[in-house]
Formats: structure tokens, sequence, C-alpha cells
């Protein structure tokens, strides 16, 4: 084999080394996310439910701020959860509590989900599961539910991505003072205002 053929075949095996050991670093990452209480918390952007950009940065420091992951909208115990939280949400202010849930579900579907639930907080888009991923929450395959617009119309909604249902509280510091993996969607609001409760009397 002539010099410069053995240079350019080593030159791709190099850069096939190189990709696939990226590759490996990068799954390997992402399975070392363990976010724990008092580690800091990502900083993250992401559309809301109107289409805006909804940025962490302009909401950690006044508030204590609920992050909540959730399977997907217009399902049982996520229709339970969003309305936990919606009857809780004045009490939750008082203590000085913002909440956002967080789903693979589309802008257009968070949309919807809030206009039927009659929702008083922020729903996040998270589509490809990057957001969850860098919280260190499990996701799955999509799914699909069937629902009605506000004309009755039945429709037929999809998300390309499943969440498991973990919540997360952020102190005004930016770090984790709260996470619960084993989330009940009927006492999630209330477990949330207990526990920053006792971190107040602290």
């Amino acid at each position: 084999m002539r010099p410069t053929a053995q240079a350019t075949l080593l030159g791709w095996l190099l850069a096939g080394l190189a990709l696939a050991t990226g590759a490996m670093k990068s799954a390997a990452d992402e399975k070392k996310v363990d976010l724990q209480v008092g580690d800091a918390a990502p900083t993250f952007t992401a559309s809301d439910d109107q289409g805006r950009q909804w940025k962490s940065n302009d909401h950690v420091g006044e508030k204590y701020l609920v992050v909540y992951f959730y399977p997907g909208d217009f399902t049982p115990g996520c229709i339970r959860q969003a309305q936990a939280f919606r009857d809780n949400m004045n009490k939750l202010s008082e203590q000085g509590i913002e909440v956002v849930g967080v789903s693979g579900d589309s802008v257009k579907t968070h949309a919807l989900f809030k206009q039927a639930q009659k929702l008083n907080f922020t729903l996040l888009a998270d589509e490809d599961g990057s957001l969850a991923k860098r919280f260190g929450v499990p996701v799955g395959a999509g799914g699909q539910v069937k629902t009605k617009d506000a004309q009755g119309t039945v429709l037929t909604v999809k998300r390309a991505v499943t969440a498991a249902r973990w919540t997360f509280v952020i102190g005004k510091d930016g770090k984790v003072v709260y996470k619960n993996t084993k989330v009940n969607p009927v006492e999630d609001s209330k477990q949330v205002a207990a526990a920053i409760l006792k971190l107040e009397k602290k």
C-alpha cells in the first residue's frame, strides 16, 4: 500500500474512532445526569403554551420555581395533577411559588389542554425530551390521546416522547431544594407546598 493511501486509511480510521468515542461519551454523559437536592439546577429555554420563549433565568431568584414533568396532556393522572396545582395556586402564590408543567406535547396541544382545564400556570413544550434529560428524568416512547377542542370537535393529539412523572423545586439561589421521583398526581401540589413551608422554617 502506498504511503498516501496508508495515511488516508489511517485518517479515516482515526476519524471513525473519534466519532465512535464521541458517541459513547455522549451516551455516557446522558446516563450520568443525576440531579440531587443541593445541585445547581439546569438553566433552560423552552416554548410555552403561547409559543413564546420561556427562559428559566427570568424566573429563578425571586420565587421558588416548581418544575414538574408529566407524561402527557389529556391523560387521566396528568389531568388530576394539573387540576390540583390549579386549585392550590392561590396558596402556592402566597408562599412565593411559581409553577411550570413540562411534557413532550406540542405548544398547540398545551394551549388546548390549558384552555380545557382552565389552568392558571405555564406549560412548556419539550417535544424531543431534551429538557427532561437535562434534569435526569427518564424519557420513553411517545403516545396519543383523543380529546375535544372548544367547539366540541374530536381531536387526536400526539406526542413524540413521554417523560416520567417527576417534580423538582428550584430555590431562589438556583439550586434544587426538592426532588420527587415517585409523584402522586393528586397530592403533588400539597407535598410541594409542605416541603417549601418546611424550608422556610429552617
